[in-house]
């Protein structure tokens, strides 16, 4: 059991000292995944990765009324968190904007949520909760592709499911959200 674990672990058992080691084990992690997803964002971005992580971090600890059964849960509900904050960023760009009645792009595995166009992502968001309803795993792992921007290998290591595995419901995924988003 790896040490991230074992301290979720703790916290579910109750112990009030498990949530204060949590962040130093997971905050690099989360910043160079915040990091990575933000990379390509246009010069003049005002949310930096490391206010990405301390926002999602704030919403986590808020919701610490839920625990986490593991590793594979936590870094799918930290997902959900920077997900939530990339879509009213998004939804705020998209208000302020004129004439964005714009037709909707096509979902490409190859676009970062931050880069593409704030009406396939909130096209996608809202999908997202239609497709949760239909298969909770292929959710989190386009929210762990599309909105953080982790790599095939590792949303598998977070969701905890074979590499192949995380490639079929990728595919699944993939085609699903095309069609929802036509």
């Amino acid at each position: 059991m790896n040490e991230i674990t074992a301290v979720l672990d703790r916290a579910q058992q109750g112990d009030a000292t498990a949530a204060e080691e949590l962040l130093p084990l997971v905050y690099e992690e989360l910043r160079r995944l915040a990091a990575h997803r933000m990379a390509n964002e246009a010069a003049g971005q005002t949310l930096q990765p490391t206010a990405l992580v301390h926002e999602a971090w704030l919403r986590l600890a808020g919701e610490q009324k839920e625990r986490w059964a593991g590793r594979a849960q936590f870094f799918s509900a930290a997902a959900e968190a920077m997900r939530r904050i990339l879509i009213e960023l998004a939804r705020k760009r998209h208000a302020l904007k004129r004439g964005s009645d714009a037709e909707h792009e096509p979902l490409e595995e190859s676009r970062l949520a931050l880069t593409a166009p704030t009406n396939e992502m909130l096209a996608v968001h809202e999908a997202l909760d239609r497709l949760a309803a239909q298969d909770p795993q292929a959710a989190d792992l386009v929210k762990l592709r599309y909105f953080v921007g982790m790599s095939m290998l590792e949303s598998a290591a977070a969701l905890g499911v074979p590499q192949r595995s995380a490639e079929r419901l990728w595919t699944f995924a993939r085609a699903w959200l095309r069609g929802a988003i036509k």
